[in-house]
């Protein structure tokens, strides 16, 4: 679905930038049409710098030059046939030239920096892929989905974390959000996301995987820098192990009765952010949840919660999720970030990531 949608958006894209290109030939077009109709003279020529101006936003130095050509061409022929004064007629093509050729110069310029922008954004891809390495559908025994949006849409990348893996010790995971942005916030989040795929492999323990983290941070971070983080294991017999490091609580979803219920894990035993431990001297606790077949838990970061509308009301996350859960984490998660995009209008003031897994009944072999 996410694939067909970005489809049609490049499609009406590509239509958008057909019809732009074309407008500033219209505009020097419907110049010519109501001097013709007016007889006016004067009083209209001067607007057919519009169109090689116009062009500069959306053409290439070329097509600024035949718009800026076109407009001179036409000019001279109106200025005739209306018979305007040499001397005025003059002072308008010289401005027409001047227009059309400081139009070029900026088209140039602004080509300069979309290649320059392209540049970025292909480096910052290929970071974002090297940093949140994609998620398969299925991980272990869990379906899995994921959605990530940056604020910064240029960038793609913020400071966001997430990261599932397979260990000898059972399927962990981990959802965080760095304080701060920019790329000191994505430093921040390589370095957490680097020392969680080592530790979860290597350590049998979560909480040591916590305590390596926690490690890292402290010799790398300022003082006030840290990470808020949920980090979670499944070590299989039915329970999944969590430990809640200053971050908005997980959603458990259940089957209840007819229905699924929605209930947010609240840390049993709370831990300050990841980085701040020897601020308060408060170790984290490890909680151990039933996860039975069919369960859900979905992890998600503070730029989905503190999404607001135009009237400044948080978007209901919990109340999403109990209208769109289904047996796909995938259309879950298709459902759940259309409508928080449609509740903030269209687009995000900070970075959010929602990251679901689900325990089928029946094993799911990846294919």
């Amino acid at each position: 679905m996410s694939q067909a949608r970005e489809q049609l958006a490049s499609q009406a894209r590509e239509q958008l930038a057909h019809w732009a290109s074309a407008l500033p030939v219209l505009i020097v077009c419907a110049v010519v049409l109501t001097d013709l109709a007016g007889g006016a003279g004067m009083i209209w020529l001067p607007l057919l710098a519009a169109g090689p101006a116009l062009a500069a936003t959306t053409n290439g130095p070329r097509g600024v030059l035949c718009a800026g050509l076109l407009a001179v061409v036409l000019g001279a022929s109106l200025g005739t046939r209306d018979g305007v004064p040499g001397g005025e007629l003059a002072a308008v093509l010289s401005a027409l030239v001047t227009v059309t050729l400081a139009s070029g110069l900026a088209s140039v310029l602004r080509g300069r920096r979309e290649r320059v922008l392209a540049a970025v954004r292909s480096v910052a891809e290929t970071a974002q892929h090297a940093l949140l390495k994609p998620v398969p559908a299925t991980v272990g025994p869990f379906q899995v989905a994921v959605r990530y949006s940056a604020a910064a849409a240029e960038a793609r990348i913020g400071g966001d974390l997430y990261a599932l893996i397979p260990t000898p010790y059972g399927v962990r995971l981990i959802v965080g959000d760095v304080r701060g942005k920019g790329l000191p916030a994505v430093g921040t989040a390589a370095l957490v996301l680097g020392v969680f795929r080592e530790a979860a492999y290597d350590e049998p323990d979560l909480l040591a995987v916590v305590e390596r983290i926690e490690r890292s941070l402290a010799r790398n971070l300022g003082a006030d820098d840290f990470v808020t983080a949920v980090v979670a294991g499944y070590p299989g017999a039915g329970r999944l192990e969590m430990v809640n490091c200053g971050h908005a609580p997980p959603l458990l979803v259940r089957r209840s009765g007819g229905g699924l219920s929605v209930e947010p894990v609240e840390p049993a035993h709370p831990a300050p952010p990841l980085g701040l431990r020897a601020l308060t001297g408060h170790p984290p606790g490890l909680q151990v949840l039933p996860f039975a077949d069919g369960d859900q838990l979905l992890l998600y970061t503070d730029g989905v919660t503190e999404a607001r509308d135009r009237g400044r009301a948080f978007y209901p996350l919990g109340e999403g999720l109990a209208r769109h859960a289904c047996e796909e984490p995938s259309r879950t998660l298709d459902a759940l970030h259309a409508e928080l995009l449609a509740h903030v209008g269209g687009r995000l003031h900070d970075d959010a990531a929602l990251l679901l897994i689900r325990k089928p009944a029946v094993p799911v072999i990846a294919g």
